[in-house]
């Protein structure tokens, strides 16, 4: 194993060390100069955009369709829907000016004082406002309805402790915003999109999510109901993965968007918003990753298969590498990404732990050796389990393996989160079984004074109510009264 990999700290030695490093170490993303910002390098952007790609897919076969909206809000529209606007005034960044100029003084360039803008500009933290500013001019009837509209951008939220991908200044995402005739169309579209994220965390991340509505006091600013995808780390802590909101009216009223309905009555419409962000990156690291680096998911893997050589000379390599291109091509034709590591300024033993650390899913080895034997070294990255195998046929075994790997690594993170999720009938029992992490099921009175009670004492909040689950009712572990069912607690980042 290469010496760098060595440098690696455990996970169970410092789990946010660990993280960190290997996000620095798998090429996925750096420090930038800018404060709580990074830059996604090219191999963890690639990740990104298979995320993207197939979340656009899923998103425009439900009849989505992309637009994009000023990344700059003027401040006004955000203060029109209070709720929203006290949600997120403590992490807005405020543009004031538009013109620099030479300091008289010699001191390089400073903001023009008589460059100062009429109206200060916030740089979106989420676009609601400015996209319901929008929609007044596109919604008169009810034959412009529904109107169902994503945009991919980036945000800003003044976070005051970073960390990459998780939770960053700025970051990417997508936002959805959906505007309809009906309440039912509204709500509707809330629980579709928040089943499509939990589909595509299951079957590309290899991620087991629970989904359920966050409590008032969880819910996002301005929303009438919050529905979540709720992932387990392997610290033991949740990792809220996706959210989609039933906004009702509120921002329709907050920017007088009506329609005539269909008994040529004036109404406010209804409305949904919903979003993921590159936290998914941080999720998926987190997940399922081990000591020796990333383990990705293969329906995700930039490269899922990569094929060293191990030759003395070129004619050697220029061998090997005759027989394995009818190999590469036709696991290309199979839709399967292949990269042939044929470089000459690396050796064989860095370029094996190199691609360890980066998490490729199947990784081939083949010397002159196995050329005369016509056999070929593959190891899987989920296992780090080795095995010599024909080249005759590889194509088809490495297609199934793929399904293996990726079947295999969500069983583990759903073994992981069935082994840490507990019960919780006393508050005394919650306390001790909430140092230990995981997800712990209690029943809760309802009340937001008991949650932030909770919340201030152990620092465990109701990730969700989930959909699927316990609904026997009971009785609060913390006030003794009635309780409809248990919810999930945990610590969370």
């Amino acid at each position: 194993m290469a010496k760098e990999l060595k440098n690696l700290t455990k996970r169970s030695e410092n789990y946010s060390q660990w993280y960190n490093e290997l996000v620095t170490k798998a090429d996925l993303a750096e420090q930038s100069a800018v404060r709580g910002c990074m830059v996604i390098k090219p191999y963890g952007y690639a990740i990104w955009e298979k995320m993207q790609q197939t979340l656009d897919a899923m998103f425009k076969k439900t009849g989505v369709k992309n637009a994009y909206f000023p990344l700059l809000i003027p401040k006004s529209f955000l203060c029109r829907e209070a709720e929203h606007v006290e949600g997120f005034a403590k992490e807005c960044a405020v543009v004031t000016h538009y013109r620099l100029k030479n300091d008289p003084d010699g001191n390089g360039v400073i903001v023009d004082p008589e460059a100062r803008l009429e109206e200060e500009l916030i740089v979106r933290p989420t676009s609601e406002t400015i996209i319901w500013g929008t929609y007044k001019n596109w919604i008169h009837s009810y034959r412009d309805l529904p109107i169902v509209c994503n945009q991919w951008a980036n945000v800003m939220r003044w976070e005051m402790r970073t960390r990459m991908f998780l939770r960053t200044a700025e970051f990417l995402w997508q936002e959805g915003h959906t505007a309809h005739a009906t309440a039912e169309e509204a709500e509707e579209r809330t629980v579709q999109m928040i089943n499509i994220y939990a589909d595509f965390a299951r079957k590309y991340m290899a991620m087991p999510v629970i989904v359920g509505v966050k409590s008032a006091n969880e819910r996002f600013a301005g929303a009438l109901n919050t529905y979540t995808i709720e992932a387990m780390m392997q610290d033991g802590k949740a990792l809220q993965s996706g959210t989609s909101h039933f906004l009702g009216q509120n921002f329709a009223k907050a920017f007088d968007v009506t329609f005539v309905n269909k008994d040529n009555q004036p109404e406010y419409v209804w409305a949904s918003s919903w979003g993921v962000s590159t936290r998914l990156m941080g999720a998926l690291i987190m997940t399922h990753s081990d000591d020796n680096g990333l383990v990705l998911p293969p329906h995700l893997a930039p490269i899922q298969v990569v094929i060293v050589p191990i030759y003395k000379n070129d004619e050697q390599l220029s061998a090997i590498s005759e027989r394995v291109k009818p190999i590469i091509a036709k696991l290309e034709e199979m839709g399967i990404s292949v990269k042939y590591d044929d470089a000459d300024n690396r050796r064989p033993g860095f370029k094996f732990a190199d691609y360890e650390v980066k998490g490729v899913p199947v990784r081939l080895a083949i010397g002159a050796r196995d050329l005369e034997n016509g056999t070929v070294e593959l190891m899987r990255r989920d296992t780090l389990e080795k095995e010599t195998l024909p080249l005759e046929g590889i194509e088809a075994h490495i297609a199934g393996l793929l399904e293996k790997i990726q079947e295999n690594i969500y069983n583990k993170a759903l073994a992981y989160r069935e082994k840490m999720t507990y019960t919780a009938d006393t508050y005394e029992e919650f306390k001790e079984k909430i140092e230990n992490g995981g997800f712990i099921l209690a029943h809760w009175d309802g009340t937001p004074e008991t949650e932030e009670k909770i919340k201030n004492e152990t620092k465990a909040t109701i990730r969700c109510i989930p959909l699927d689950g316990d609904d026997t009712p009971g009785v609060c572990m913390v006030t003794g009264k009635p309780s409809a069912r248990r919810v999930i607690f945990a610590r969370a980042y």
